[in-house]
């Protein structure tokens, strides 16, 4: 994730510097975003005001609009040092991003600036600037993990200081997140080094404030990785209502829905996201990682909850409004891997639906396009076996497998989390799986399946999954079509632990129990399965088409 947010910071910055704009057009007014305060030295209401909403965008991971907003501050109170620390701020890594080496002159001269009308400020913003000045380095040879380090510990030093600012104590879990970005628990659920301490401190804001919209958000991304995303529900269920016109922040609520099973809540945050993001897209603001990657996010997402909640005809045409988002020049460029992926979503929203048909109708990517060429064979081949045309399915399962083979694909990546050569070998297997139980060989189609399983639990996490279908709901299908009910009831007992109350597996599991003669344990599983499944536009005869 993070070379593909820096391949993005090095493209924008050819088009867009957040501080080289000479002038910000003044607004009369200031829109404020929630109801965030944090009060700095200034006589100016709207240098207070925009200054708010700048460490409100920054919260939101907009730091290009909270550049503005810092500028717009500045611009109505010259001597305002902590308008100047704004900007600087932004420029810096966050847990998306790694820092942008052609922004560091710039970050710099707006920490001198802020040092510079230092002595107007208040002893508690003199030692936010001073914090921040552990941030960055002209000398290009410095080595960024410790300009980290030193941050982490100059913010630490301010919150331990400052105890009851909350914000110097988000902005403290921030610095310590962003030294080991995504990275907040081990492969079997155990927290990392830092992991304890941004939990308690982030409990400890909100439970002061439970509203505080940095801490909210952060909260949400160092539990959703966990044994435990349930931690985050509270987080989630605030946060949404907290800033309507951040999209970014009316998203992240989804991050924990997904991870719990209440996919209608990740769909309905992810739409009133992409509305939110539609509104701010409709003013003039200059293109920047926003609109380039976290907009498209949000589609991303909108596709994957409905899909786990049966709305084929949301989930299509969310895959297909991404697809039309995507840059097409731009994803022929290395690094730039995540745009593929989006291209090729359409396809893998068609397959998870069974639309055979509208898959045959698509027409062939560009040749020079292996990832999305790929993913279209296998689209067509898992039609053909949909429609028992077996010999065609075959001969796309010959084209995947040569594409899988080419080692180039291990640097295209989606995020830079999980490669795409990954993907098409499980597509391989799943493919084959599926064509040897059309073709009768049950035993043939379980082992590719369980390859295939293989090689999908050994994908990063990544959310929404890399993998578009999990696999588990395929295996359990064609278990219970060997007569192996047993086996296929564990099978999606373990996709149910992973994908809580999704109705794929608990169609599946009901499935498992009636052929088991656990009729009392189906009809309970049916219940659940109404529930999941109530606002669905597709009828299940299998967990998986």
């Amino acid at each position: 994730m993070r070379r593909f947010f820096l391949a993005l910071l090095l493209l924008v910055s050819l088009l867009y510097s957040p501080l080289a704009a000479v002038a910000v057009e003044l607004t009369p007014q200031c829109d404020r975003l929630g109801e965030f305060h944090h009060p700095i030295s200034t006589d100016s209401p709207l240098t207070q005001c925009y200054f708010d909403r700048g460490l409100v965008l920054t919260y939101g991971f907009n730091h290009a609009e909270a550049a503005r907003s810092f500028q717009q501050a500045a611009q109505r109170d010259p001597d305002c040092a902590m308008c100047y620390w704004g900007m600087a701020l932004v420029l810096g890594p966050n847990i998306n991003a790694a820092m942008d080496s052609a922004t560091i002159p710039e970050a710099w001269q707006a920490l001198e600036k802020a040092r510079l009308l230092s002595p107007k400020a208040s002893q508690s913003e003199r030692d936010y600037i001073q914090a921040l000045t552990q941030r960055y380095s002209l000398d290009a040879t410095a080595d960024r993990a410790s300009l980290d380090i030193a941050y982490a510990e100059a913010m630490r030093e301010l919150s331990q200081r400052y105890s009851e600012d909350l914000d110097a104590a988000t902005l403290f879990v921030e610095a310590l997140m962003d030294m080991t970005p995504w990275d907040y628990w081990t492969p079997s659920g155990e927290p990392n080094a830092h992991t304890m301490e941004i939990l308690t401190t982030l409990e400890s804001v909100l439970a002061r404030n439970p509203n505080h919209i940095g801490a909210n958000h952060l909260y949400v991304h160092a539990v959703e990785t966990s044994p435990y995303p349930e931690r985050g529900i509270e987080s989630a269920d605030r946060l949404g209502d907290l800033v309507p016109a951040s999209g970014h922040l009316v998203h992240v609520p989804s991050h924990i829905y997904i991870r719990v099973g209440r996919y209608h809540d990740a769909a309905i945050a992810n739409q009133r996201a992409i509305e939110a993001d539609r509104a701010y897209l409709s003013q003039d603001h200059a293109e920047g990682i926003y609109t380039l990657a976290y907009v498209l996010h949000n589609y991303h997402f909108l596709w994957a909850s409905a899909t786990m909640e049966g709305q084929s005809q949301v989930a299509i045409q969310a895959a297909r409004n991404l697809a039309a988002r995507v840059n097409r020049r731009m994803m022929r460029q290395p690094g730039y891997g995540t745009l593929q992926h989006f291209y090729v979503l359409p396809l893998y929203a068609l397959t998870r639906f069974g639309k055979w048909d509208e898959i045959l109708r698509q027409p062939s990517p560009a040749p020079d396009l292996e990832y999305p060429t790929g993913v279209w064979h296998y689209a067509r081949g898992m039609a053909f076996v949909g429609k028992g045309e077996l010999e065609k399915a075959a001969q796309e399962l010959e084209s995947v497998r040569a594409i899988a083979s080419h080692s180039a694909l291990k640097d295209v990546t989606i995020w830079e989390v999980n490669n795409t050569q990954s993907l098409l070998q499980i597509a391989s297997e799943m493919l084959a799986g599926e064509l040897a139980g059309k073709q009768g060989e049950e035993e043939r189609a379980i082992a590719h399946l369980n390859r295939a399983l293989t090689l999908e639990e050994a994908l990063n996490y990544d959310e929404p999954e890399t993998w578009y279908s999990p696999v588990r709901q395929s295996l359990g299908a064609i278990l219970l079509e060997a007569n192996q009910p047993a086996a296929a009831e564990k099978v999606y007992q373990a996709d149910l632990a992973q994908h809580p109350e999704n109705g794929w597996s608990l169609f599946g599991s009901m499935q498992s129990l009636q052929a088991q003669g656990k009729l009392a344990e189906a009809k309970a599983v049916q219940k659940r399965l109404e529930t999941a499944w109530q606002y669905a536009d597709v009828t299940l005869t299998a967990s998986r088409f």
